[in-house]
């Protein structure tokens, strides 16, 4: 009997063990700590405990191959549209909001699960290369203010939004204009001219907006 349960235990401590492997392995993607350099995905921590605009280049990220930078960058980049536009379907006041807000986080996050698996099949294990100097990308973070769209609601919030999210989005033509001149992959220049014609439009839209709703 006691060999039976010295056995039981030992397989206890194998299983507990595993488990902790487990997600220590799942908390990097390739090597990145969500921690150090890039927002937390939009599940993982609320908005209010972010601030995008503090965000800092990864070490070295500057040396790393062009498109490791721009899947990195992009990636950050889109986690903070995304986090912006999450608590839109609470506070906003506009049902165009609310549709522009549902359909940032349905594409932005679909794209953010396309680079990912580009990332694992192009750069194995590479080191984050998240560059804040990249074209168009520290001025539209600067911007994020998630603290003051937390305190915001109605029509208020969907002014100071759209006044955060303009900016951001022309950063991210910026960086895509960008990569169409700079990038070797074929499904990254693809991939910048959708983000480029999706942008513009909604730039277009937040901006007649601005100019119906402001006070």
């Amino acid at each position: 009997m006691k060999t039976y349960f010295a056995l039981f235990a030992l397989t206890c401590l194998v299983a507990i063990g595993f488990g902790c492997s487990q997600s220590a392995n799942n908390s990097s993607y390739n090597g990145m700590n969500h921690n150090a350099n890039m927002p937390m995905n939009h599940n993982g921590m609320s908005s209010n405990e972010m601030d995008h605009s503090m965000m800092q280049s990864s070490p070295n990220a500057s040396s790393a191959p062009y498109d490791l930078q721009f899947l990195d960058t992009m990636i950050a980049h889109h986690r903070g549209a995304v986090d912006m536009a999450g608590p839109c379907s609470t506070k906003a006041q506009h049902a165009e909001v609310k549709t522009l807000c549902a359909n940032v986080i349905s594409s932005q996050q679909k794209e953010i699960d396309e680079m990912r698996s580009w990332r694992d099949k192009w750069f194995p294990g590479a080191a984050p290369a998240m560059n804040m100097d990249m074209a168009g990308m520290s001025g539209s973070m600067m911007g994020m203010d998630m603290k003051k769209l937390g305190t915001l609601s109605g029509n208020d919030f969907d002014l100071e939004f759209i006044r955060e999210m303009i900016p951001h989005h022309e950063g991210a033509v910026t960086m895509a204009k960008e990569a169409l001149q700079r990038s070797t992959k074929d499904e990254i220049k693809t991939l910048a001219n959708a983000i480029i014609k999706a942008q513009e439009a909604e730039i277009k839209q937040m901006k007649e907006w601005q100019t119906a709703w402001a006070r």
